[in-house]
């Protein structure tokens, strides 16, 4: 009889074609994952996977498990989700996924309000920028910015947010600074990106060299650092005491925020309480999120 975890261990490989890859995604070393496959392939009688230097490729034996594989885990998420949708208790464990920026800049009082009204709940937060399978039970909620409605799984249940706003933003000493005659401000990019256009229309120029960082967090201390300017959302700069809007820089929407859930999953009492609490904050923020606050330039 065919074990389901062997299945499991099969798609992993099959997905990331290598074992490194699957033992990082299943979260195990990589001799468990060849010892699982080597087990599969003894059951079934056939090798799923030819080894070549670039890892491994699926063999055509291994291309009809692999259709026949991925009906039973659709089956068995279904089966999980279904089962887990009768579960009313307030107990358990709750994974809510978000961008690091919103849990670090925005949300993180709320999940701890949230966790001190429900200590019964054990709440696991992915603060990350890879986008969690709610569909593979990956994370129970998602809290993401979305530009586009239609590109929204159809298969997801969503609750609209807010939108969601950015602005051109610099330290109010630098500010000072360039006013006084200072060297010219230089512009803080993440690596993948670019300096959008319009953040270009504002009073204060920058100089063509950017000063570049890895990730969202190290471009707010950067900022705030006096390194330059950038364009950070509105809920961080009006947040920012040492922070202030540009001059003549005008704000840019960035996208909505929706609350998302799964199937029969958004059932359990458990991810009710929190989308409830969730978009009652959320909606609160909306002049945070917006730029529509008191901290203006020169405020």
């Amino acid at each position: 009889m065919i074990d389901w975890d062997d299945i499991r261990y099969f798609l992993a490989v099959a997905r990331g074609g290598s074992l490194r890859a699957a033992a990082e995604a299943l979260g195990v070393n990589h001799s468990t994952v060849l010892r699982r496959v080597a087990q599969l392939e003894a059951r079934l009688g056939a090798q799923m996977f030819e080894k070549l230097p670039s890892g491994y490729r699926v063999t055509p034996a291994g291309e009809e498990v692999r259709e026949l594989a991925e009906q039973m885990e659709v089956s068995s998420h279904q089966l999980e989700t279904r089962v887990l949708g009768r579960d009313q208790s307030v107990r358990g464990l709750l994974r809510v996924t978000l961008a690091p920026t919103l849990a670090t800049h925005l949300l993180m009082p709320d999940f701890a309000e949230f966790a001190r009204l429900h200590p019964d709940i054990e709440i696991e937060i992915l603060s990350s920028g890879e986008l969690a399978n709610l569909t593979n039970r990956e994370a129970d909620v998602a809290i993401r910015v979305v530009y586009d409605r239609k590109t929204l799984p159809f298969n997801l249940h969503g609750l609209k947010g807010p939108d969601v706003f950015g602005g051109v933003y610099m330290s109010r000493d630098r500010l000072a600074a360039w006013h006084a005659g200072s060297p010219p401000i230089r512009w803080i990019v993440i690596s993948s990106h670019g300096i959008p256009d319009w953040a270009s229309e504002g009073e204060v120029r920058t100089v063509e060299a950017p000063i570049r960082v890895t990730d969202a967090e190290a471009q707010i201390v950067a900022v705030r650092q006096g390194l330059g300017m950038t364009t950070v959302p509105c809920f961080v700069g009006e947040a920012d005491p040492l922070l202030v809007r540009v001059p003549g820089t005008d704000l840019h929407m960035y996208g909505t925020l929706w609350l998302l859930t799964h199937g029969e999953t958004r059932k359990t009492k458990r991810v009710q309480l929190f989308t409830e609490f969730a978009s009652r904050r959320l909606a609160a923020y909306a002049p945070l999120l917006a730029g529509r606050t008191k901290k203006l330039l020169g405020a």
